[in-house]
């Protein structure tokens, strides 16, 4: 009896233990790190942007936030029209949207506000907030209606939109796949040889930076790599020749876009300053620049292992799993950051105590919304351990 006992209680451990995770860490530590280098960015006295992956590249921190924006948009919304049924995956989408939005109001909130009340007491410069913006309140329907978007605080409008039309490219992958590729590809291109055509922006006559007509291309191809991923079930295959191509690509990408001179080197672009690929269509080169880094990491063996197993890659995938808190409060850290070094100066005392400062306080962020979420699942998941029978009669 007590061996049929001990056999039977081995038998409902091993029930209750969670299941190994499939979760993808590369992903989520590639979203990590281009969300602290986006934090980096931003703040142009920063000496450490210039270690950024946008000093090696044409491709920055922003093109690989809204490639995995897509992919993992398809794991959280993409494979729930099939799972969870139409309605309920719709709600889960507009509640996401609804979480952007209040992350762009807090942000936008933030800046104007702070800015106005720190000119009470020290000059600010007018490139820290849109002139527009700095008096009267005239401003804050069209900040609200995203008709004005102010620098620094419009990569999150662009996410929500692309995010917002994520059903119809949903619809037409149910038709065909290579179909909604082609159609988004084809807008993307229009774009380009028209860089005009764009949503407006009452602060800039050119539109919205980050035009979402030719960004949707690029969160279009993360979904549809997504999709194709979790069709095959593997990651995508190691060619050589073609990881040869990429790397040649990046090699190429590396010495055009490296700021020879602000380190005091010869110049050895290839092309000068003639080739400069723009960032607000997405300009092929950007494209190819960031598609070559997504397949070399995607591909790899070796990543994959680095994203789950080290230190490194443990906090990574942390941060990029909170993706949308870590951004707003990093970009509300690069306002006080510009402000502090603009005010103060920006010798090397203060350069090491603000990058200090402020990624200690995102990977800190990140670790404590992990182990809340963790918590929070520990316990939906604990009275299915106590009593899996009684769980399974309330689902029949």
């Amino acid at each position: 009896m007590d061996k049929a006992e001990a056999t039977q209680g081995a038998g409902q451990v091993a029930q209750a233990a969670p299941a190994r995770s499939r979760r993808d860490h590369r992903i989520d530590a590639l979203r990590g790190a281009a969300l602290l280098m986006m934090f980096i960015d931003h703040i142009p006295q920063n000496l450490l942007n210039r270690f950024t992956m946008r000093n090696v590249g044409f491709a920055d921190a922003a093109e690989v936030f809204v490639l995995l924006a897509g992919y993992a948009s398809w794991l959280a919304y993409g494979r729930g029209f099939t799972k969870y049924g139409v309605l309920p995956t719709l709600q889960r989408l507009f509640k996401r949207c609804v979480q952007l939005y209040i992350g762009q109001t807090i942000m936008v909130m933030a800046y104007v506000f702070t800015v106005r009340g720190w000119r009470h007491f020290t000059p600010v410069s007018v490139d820290y907030l849109e002139p527009e913006l700095a008096h009267g309140l005239g401003w804050i329907w069209r900040v609200m209606m995203f008709d004005a978007l102010p620098s620094n605080l419009n990569i999150m409008p662009l996410y929500l939109v692309l995010l917002t039309g994520f059903p119809i490219f949903y619809l037409l992958m149910r038709v065909h796949r290579s179909l909604a590729l082609l159609l988004s590809g084809a807008l993307w291109m229009l774009v380009n040889m028209d860089p005009g055509l764009n949503f407006p922006n009452w602060l800039d006559p050119d539109g919205w930076y980050f035009n979402p007509l030719a960004w949707q291309f690029l969160f279009a191809l993360g979904l549809t790599a997504s999709a194709e991923t979790q069709q095959r079930g593997r990651d995508f295959p190691r060619v050589p020749a073609l990881v040869a191509l990429c790397s040649v690509y990046l090699l190429f990408s590396a010495i055009q876009a490296f700021p020879w001179t602000l380190w005091g080197l010869p110049d050895m672009r290839p092309f000068g300053a003639a080739l400069a690929p723009a960032k607000s269509w997405l300009s092929p080169l950007r494209l190819f620049d960031v598609m070559a880094i997504f397949y070399l990491v995607q591909s790899s063996d070796g990543v994959r292992q680095w994203a789950a197993e080290s230190w490194a890659g443990q906090e990574l995938a942390r941060v990029g799993r909170h993706s949308l808190e870590v951004f707003v409060v990093g970009t509300i850290l690069d306002l006080y950051a510009r402000l502090i070094f603009s005010t103060f100066g920006e010798g090397w005392a203060l350069q090491v105590a603000v990058n200090v400062v402020g990624l200690t306080i995102l990977i800190t962020l990140a670790s404590w919304l992990d182990r809340r979420r963790v918590r929070a699942r520990a316990g939906k998941v604990a009275p299915v351990a106590v009593a899996p029978a009684a769980s399974r009669s309330a689902e029949g």
